[in-house]
């Protein structure tokens, strides 16, 4: 297999870029051929003297660019319809039409239904109007302080979150907090806690500055943190999903989280909290966040609105301790800068005339009655399945290819996620289609279950 990867370390392309930049190259001018399989991380990171982590970071670049395909126990192969340099595909004469609605079983999408548009719209004039009428300079990085003071309230009184603004920063989605993060605690070299399965792109991310992931199990109270302090004993940070565990959605329970805040607090390591759906929780109130417990100034918290209001507005926001602020905003400063001042104008008054928190409790009520129709429709046809916080958890058998499966739901109009695709690891362990239920209404629940079901058989 000629994959020609040669590390330049002093390059100012990251490893792992380089990586897939390469195997990327052996794929397009046909070195690579469609189905072939490709080397295990252990075995590349081996060949190149890399770490794993950065041999993941790599294949999961390619995954993201639909390039290679994993299949868990049958390992990690060039995806069968990748492009090769020079054979896309001819011009349609008529664009294909866009989905009216996302498909049935996405994840990780707010309903398409549910949404105050109008409310929203009004809201988007007042807010253009307000960014033009504004002094021609540049916007603060940071973020609007408008939105970062109405952020500030808000986590007060919904996550439990004592944070003044000037501790909030306001970046273009989740990558980007995390991005900056990262930078502001210049962990180059060191190693972090994953949960697996978990966040793909949180893994990425890290990878891209310097951090090695390291995978913790979850289980039924989320990340085991015993297991973390075993396998990574001198880990510098823990990225974790406490209120809803991506994807399986557990709630971090009581004990662990003592268990991760002792931990960061004597080993002086970093917590980073992804506050994925944690203010979505259907059972009952939301769970305060992990900061709202963080007495040694050890956790940084993430939010965006990319699930709650829209994925396109590329909305989130960190929040750190009072003593890493100048760092961050040192950062901010330089290497950041913040979404369009119109955006952020919108989303402060949304969030100030109360208009967040009311489509937040409507979400959860809709959210709940999708939830259990599609639940009721997977009993009547005699499919095991478990409850997954914004999802439903379809346990597949021994030996079936989530992946395979998933990919062939899209060809009838469902995209249901593989477990596979979220575990940090290659090993044996069963896959699982994981049905979102955000765009199911109970009046499709059936059809859309059915249709699933006979892919199954």
């Amino acid at each position: 297999m000629d994959l020609s990867i040669n590390i330049d370390r002093g390059a100012r392309t990251p490893v792992a870029g380089q990586i897939a930049a390469a195997i990327g190259a052996a794929i397009h001018d046909g070195r690579l051929a469609p189905g072939a399989r490709l080397p295990s991380w252990h075995d590349l990171a081996v060949q190149l003297g890399v770490a794993r982590g950065t041999v993941r970071a790599a294949y999961d670049s390619l995954r993201d660019q639909q390039l290679i395909v994993t299949a868990g126990a049958a390992g990690t192969r060039v995806a069968r319809q990748a492009v090769r340099a020079g054979t896309a595909p001819e011009r349609p004469a008529t664009p294909p039409p866009r989905l009216a609605a996302p498909v049935p079983f996405q994840v990780g999408v707010p309903g398409q239904d549910v949404f105050p548009f109008k409310t929203w719209s009004r809201i988007m004039g007042r807010a253009a109007r307000a960014a033009a009428a504004q002094p021609l300079g540049y916007p603060d990085p940071r973020g609007e302080p408008v939105l970062r003071a109405a952020i500030a309230a808000y986590l007060g009184i919904a996550r439990g979150v004592a944070c003044h603004p000037s501790q909030v920063f306001v970046a273009n989605g989740h990558a980007a907090a995390l991005g900056l993060a990262l930078r502001a605690l210049r962990l180059e070299g060191r190693t972090a806690w994953v949960e697996d399965p978990g966040y793909a792109s949180a893994r990425t991310v890290l990878a891209q500055h310097g951090v090695t992931p390291s995978p913790a199990p979850v289980d039924a109270e989320g990340l085991d943190v015993a297991a973390g302090i075993a396998s990574s004993p001198k880990a510098a940070l823990a990225v974790v999903t406490p209120g809803q565990q991506a994807p399986l959605g557990m709630t971090l329970s009581l004990a662990r989280r003592h268990a991760l805040l002792d931990w960061a607090a004597h080993a002086g390591a970093w917590i980073v909290e992804d506050d994925y759906l944690g203010e979505l929780q259907l059972q009952a109130r939301a769970t305060p966040a992990l900061a709202a417990r963080d007495h040694a100034g050890r956790v940084l918290h993430i939010g965006t609105f990319s699930k709650t209001i829209a994925p396109a507005l590329r909305v989130a926001f960190l929040v750190v301790p009072p003593a890493l602020a100048p760092a961050v905003a040192g950062v901010a400063d330089v290497a950041a800068a913040a979404p369009a001042p119109a955006i952020q104008f919108a989303i402060e008054e949304f969030l100030r005339d109360g208009h967040y928190l009311r489509h937040l409790r409507h979400m959860k009520r809709v959210y709940a009655e999708r939830r259990a129709a599609l639940c009721a429709c997977l009993r009547d046809l005699g499919l095991a399945h478990a409850e997954a916080g914004l999802s439903v958890l379809l346990p597949l058998a021994d030996g079936v290819d989530d992946a395979a499966l998933a990919a062939r739901a899209r060809t009838v109009g469902l995209a249901p996620s593989a477990l596979s695709w979220w575990r940090a690891q290659e090993d044996d362990a069963p896959g699982g289609l994981l049905l979102g239920v955000t765009n199911v209404p109970p009046g499709r629940a059936q059809a859309a279950c059915a249709a699933l079901a006979a892919l199954l058989r």
